[in-house]
């Protein structure tokens, strides 16, 4: 190995891609970069990058600022290698790139009083310690408002003015606290409440900049709310002590426009989030989307407070609706595309409303809505490497019967059997989170694996997802986390009983979560599966939590168990894949970023070593300038490029 990364290193680059030519061989390998840590991959060739560059070269576009002042909005898209905000003037604009830096740029909004300056938040390689800077559109100036070290999230502004909320570690790098700044004077930074705990995020200012709504974040099943006086920074709680059992969750919420109540969404009495108003002198709510039996996953109030926009989760697809505050009443939004739905905002004349939105053949691109009208308007268009998406494979909603009779779902993409006939060989690609949710969303690369390799791929949404009530997501919490490893043992016995599906060329992989689903998977059902590519994930719920960083370790005790617990640390240790690798002798391919916050790269080290000791057919790559998953594209093309010579050689037996 060291040979073949020796004769790489010394290849020269050509049109972006490492060559070099063997004597013998003719061949051109790919090159990677002095921040890629390579482990028992053999060397790429650069044929593997041609046929699959394409499908890289795809774009996305994601909505995330209106101008204060004209019908502008700022997205974040990628020209180069990492995402960077971008201004659109117009639907169908010119996408003019602001920032220029080696990472990527995650959030920007636009400062109310300054049409020509946002404020934005960057890392460093995929840290997490994100900081805040103001751009001057005019100048170009960049301004750092942060103390540098911190992690600093949640920016929220007032409505009509130059006050910053946020949150920030500074005082100890684990809690949260509340900060408040004047983004013109920076030196008014200060801290507005001392918080205990990792999950705080300020909501909405009051119309008249008095109040400010405070989110406290325990679990997905539970949350509370505040209400800051903004003059003080003394909060009151709003909503009732919870009781053990009983939990609710609370989440975006604004204050009416008069300021006597609120708008959130809730599962208080129900399920699934509704959409709800609470009166804040009886705190009594008024839920208004009862009849809707999904999750209102987002909304926005309209600063005139006369319109609410707002989405719903159904079966993983989003419908847009427009409701009429004085009323109640509340109708579809028509014409929107199919697809999934994200950032819903109003601009300031409360009359257009941006969004982002992706499907199975389109990336995520920008749109806005005009409520007067009706008029839906694509700002962006993604670039898709020149392929025609069109003719992309739509997936089906499927379900089978998990171990104590629960039906679970997923959507499944199968090759086009005109091209591809016979039982196809398959990919399960299991989400994070675990309180997340697969759903019909562009592929990007893997679309290169169902058309061009002719594999399957099913994305399973395992109890403990979220997206099927409250209830549901409950599923996998305390002692029952190996109860989701068994409903991907049935999903692996279910596919057996698909006349289209290759039950003995099976693969699974995922990241996070989804990585750590990929190690159990590997542990508890090696005789079913081929190979195993586990992505920045866990390989023992003990030693992640005690390693994870400290401002998130609480949060993560409430869904996986406390380890300091010796019943919960005992269980843990039970199902850990850690310490079930006499079982596992089939090839794994992981994948880890040097500088993840979450799920320490050593996750995957210290089960890999072990491994390797037993004779186990293991790859491994780390990026350097990585956190949690790969940002930048180089590093994305060069993670993809041998995952599908992974592919190849371990589940379609090609050398």
């Amino acid at each position: 190995m060291r040979q073949h990364l020796a004769v790489a290193l010394a290849c020269g680059v050509l049109s972006g891609v490492g060559y070099c030519q063997s004597p013998s061989q003719q061949t051109s390998y790919i090159k990677p970069g002095d921040n890629i840590v390579f482990e028992n991959v053999p060397p790429i060739p650069a044929s593997i990058a041609e046929a699959t560059e394409r499908y890289g070269d795809a774009r996305s576009a994601q909505f995330l600022s209106w101008s204060p002042t004209k019908r502008e909005m700022l997205i974040t898209t990628r020209f180069a290698n990492a995402n960077e905000i971008h201004l659109v003037r117009t639907p169908g604009g010119a996408r003019e790139q602001l920032t220029f830096f080696a990472d990527p740029v995650r959030e920007a909004i636009y400062d109310p009083t300054r049409e020509n300056s946002f404020i934005f938040a960057k890392d460093i390689g995929g840290g997490e310690w994100y900081q805040f800077y103001r751009f001057d559109i005019d100048t170009g100036e960049i301004t750092l408002l942060t103390d540098g070290k911190s992690r600093n999230t949640s920016p929220l502004f007032e409505h009509h003015g130059s006050r910053l909320a946020y949150t920030s570690t500074r005082r100890n790098n684990q809690d949260t606290d509340l900060y408040l700044m004047d983004v013109h004077q920076p030196g008014t930074d200060h801290m507005l409440a001392e918080l205990k705990g990792g999950g705080w995020e300020p909501s909405d200012f009051s119309r008249d900049g008095s109040r400010l709504l405070l989110r406290e974040y325990l679990s997905v099943n539970q949350s509370n709310l505040y209400v800051v006086d903004v003059a003080s920074g003394e909060k009151k709680q709003i909503t009732p002590e919870q009781q053990a059992g009983q939990q609710v969750f609370y989440g975006r919420a604004f204050f009416s426009k008069d300021g006597k109540g609120i708008y959130l969404t809730t599962d208080r009495d129900s399920d699934f989030q509704r959409l709800a108003y609470f009166d804040l002198a009886t705190m009594t709510p008024r839920y208004l989307t009862t009849n809707i039996p999904w999750d209102v996953e987002d909304f926005d109030l309209s600063e005139d407070g006369r319109t609410i926009a707002f989405s719903t989760n159904e079966n993983g697809l989003s419908k847009l609706y427009l409701l009429e505050v004085a009323t109640g009443k509340f109708h579809p939004v028509i014409d929107v595309p199919a697809g999934v739905i994200a950032g819903l905002a109003f601009q300031l004349n409360s009359e257009d409303v941006g969004f982002s939105l992706t499907s199975a053949r389109s990336p995520l691109d920008a749109y806005s809505l005009n409520i007067r009208t009706g008029k839906i308007e694509r700002w962006t268009k993604s670039e898709t490497g020149g392929l025609n998406t069109a003719n992309f494979r739509e997936p089906e909603l499927v379900s089978w019967k998990s171990f104590d009779g629960r039906m679970i779902t997923g959507f499944l993409y199968t090759p086009d059997p005109a091209k591809f006939s016979g039982r196809r060989p398959i990919v399960v690609d299991i989400h994070g989170g675990p309180e997340g949710q697969s759903r019909p969303e562009f592929m990007g690369r893997s679309n290169y694996i169902l058309n061009e390799l002719g594999v399957a791929v099913v994305l399973p949404n395992v109890r403990g997802s979220t997206g099927y009530g409250k209830e549901f997501t409950k599923l996998d919490n305390g002692f029952h986390r190996d109860d989701t490893y068994k409903d991907i043992g049935a999903l692996l016995d279910w596919i057996g009983t698909r006349p289209d599906l290759d039950a003995g060329r099976i693969m699974v992989m995922g990241g996070s979560y989804g990585g750590h689903m990929t190690w159990a998977t590997a542990a508890f059902y090696n005789d079913k599966i081929r190979c195993a590519m586990p992505i920045v994930g866990m390989s023992n719920l003990v030693t992640f939590l005690e390693h994870t960083e400290a401002y998130r370790r609480d949060l993560r005790r409430v869904e996986y168990g406390d380890e300091r617990d010796p019943a919960m640390r005992a269980y843990l240790e039970k199902i850990a894949p850690m310490n079930h690798l006499d079982a596992m002798h089939k090839p794994i391919f992981a994948v880890v970023g040097k500088n993840d916050p979450r799920v320490p790269w050593s996750e995957s080290r210290q089960i890999l070593d072990k491994l390797n000791a037993q004779g186990t057919p293991t790859w491994f790559m780390m990026a350097n300038d990585e956190g949690h998953g790969y940002a930048k594209k180089g590093n994305q093309d060069l993670m993809f490029d041998a995952a599908v010579m992974f592919i190849r050689k371990y589940l379609l037996d090609q050398e």
